[in-house]
């Protein structure tokens, strides 16, 4: 171990971040193993690169920001329809087709103890976002005669609560092989002085690196080979916490193909041009996503002469990918984008500091920031009410309750 404390001190004292091995010596030996395998493994270029991009402001002046064209399912006509679904029909009922869900976070915003999936959402039934999805997936697997492969993206926080509650589930009647759990990659988190923080376990504190980081874990974890070995072509990626999400949508994988593009996304019509959605965009002439936190108020508020908002197709992270495309954005960095974040740490005292307001910056890029690595997707527009119910705070907009009157608005239950 004191081959490997040097080599971790000299890495730090050229980075100036010496103060992580303070406590050192308080640590056990497990824990002092884990902090020098960290580390010795942290890029710290990427890292210093990441803490001075906080200081420069996002700005598109350089960037042409165009509106980017949809097609609106509720505008199709019967022949359309059925061109597409057909088309998608087909893909399905070979077996080319899975399905990704984005689990990694925890429903510390609900006020649950446990991974988001877990959350019971008040049905009468009981039933946890997690068999909501799974019943929906069973009712495709019936009807294409198929079993989609379902792929869950954990993280190290709930992996093995994730798991745990499948099995005492029994699966929720899936067949449990067709269900592959992998785990989200984290970076480390910096104070406002750029320095990295130590958590309450004595290593150094890291947070996830955003649902962008999907394609890197799919790539490491072996998910995408796995894709390939079963003959799987088209993967639909989203998030755990849409409770009326169509995972299986023949519509936009019918609509993906027709176009011969590598992807495809759903919109819903943004509600104003304050809501805290990121909209779809064409940058410099690339299919792309403008977030909430990064538009401009004349962008946001820009209206076309039928007094739509120009900018105005929100990105709910519904996102269809050819395996291929997954395949080559997972060989790829996506850029990273900074977020202000309250933290826990240790301090160098060893006293544990509990921050109250934001004091470290949590970096993660996007999933959408793939699209500009495509020459082109398709947008397909869906009805707010019959696809977008998410699950995302304890009260108010996008909450338990809200997304309770949804679901059971559209499946008609009293």
């Amino acid at each position: 171990m004191k081959e490997k404390y040097e080599a971790a001190m000299n890495c730090l004292k050229k980075y100036n971040q010496e103060h992580l091995l303070n406590n050192f010596e308080n640590l056990s030996d497990e824990k002092k193993e884990k902090l020098l395998d960290q580390i010795l493994t942290i890029d710290f270029d990427q890292i210093t690169e990441l803490y001075e991009s906080t200081k420069k402001e996002v700005s598109f002046a350089n960037d042409k920001i165009e509106p980017i064209e949809y097609v609106d399912k509720s505008a199709l006509s019967e022949d359309e329809l059925k061109k597409y679904d057909d088309l998608g029909d087909n893909e399905i009922k070979q077996g080319k087709y899975a399905v990704v869900t984005m689990a990694g976070g925890q429903g510390t915003r609900l006020g649950h103890n446990g991974p988001k999936g877990t959350f019971m959402l008040g049905l009468e039934n009981d039933k946890s976002i997690f068999e909501i999805l799974a019943d929906s997936l069973n009712a495709n697997n019936e009807k294409y005669g198929v079993i989609i492969p379902w792929y869950i993206m954990t993280s190290r926080e709930n992996n093995d609560q994730t798991e745990n509650f499948f099995k005492e589930n029994n699966y929720f009647g899936y067949d449990s092989s067709a269900i592959i759990f992998f785990k989200q990659g984290e970076l480390p988190m910096c104070s406002e002085q750029g320095k990295l923080l130590i958590d309450e376990n004595g290593a150094i504190k890291e947070a996830a690196d955003g649902h962008g980081g999907i394609f890197e874990s799919m790539r490491r974890n072996g998910v995408i080979f796995d894709m390939q070995t079963r003959g799987v072509e088209w993967a639909f990626i989203g998030p755990v916490d849409n409770v009326l999400v169509k995972m299986v949508d023949s519509t936009l994988l019918g609509l993906a193909i027709d176009k011969k593009v590598l992807a495809a996304g759903k919109s819903v019509v943004k509600a104003g041009p304050k809501e805290k959605v990121g909209v779809f965009c064409k940058r410099n002439g690339k299919p792309g996503v403008v977030e909430y936190t990064e538009i401009t108020t004349d962008l946001a508020e820009a209206v076309n002469e039928k007094g739509e908002l120009v900018f105005g197709e929100s990105h709910i992270n519904c996102n269809l990918f050819n395996v291929k495309a997954i395949d080559e954005v997972s060989k790829k960095k996506l850029p990273y984008h900074c977020a202000h974040k309250k933290a826990k740490y240790i301090d160098e005292n060893g006293q544990l500091i509990v921050p109250e307001k934001p004091n470290a910056y949590k970096f993660e890029s996007f999933i959408f920031d793939a699209f500009d690595m495509l020459e082109d997707m398709a947008i397909l527009r869906v009805k707010r009410e019959e696809e977008f119910a998410p699950v995302k705070n304890a009260e108010g907009t996008d909450s338990p309750e809200t997304a309770r009157k949804l679901y059971k608005d559209f499946f008609g239950i009293k």
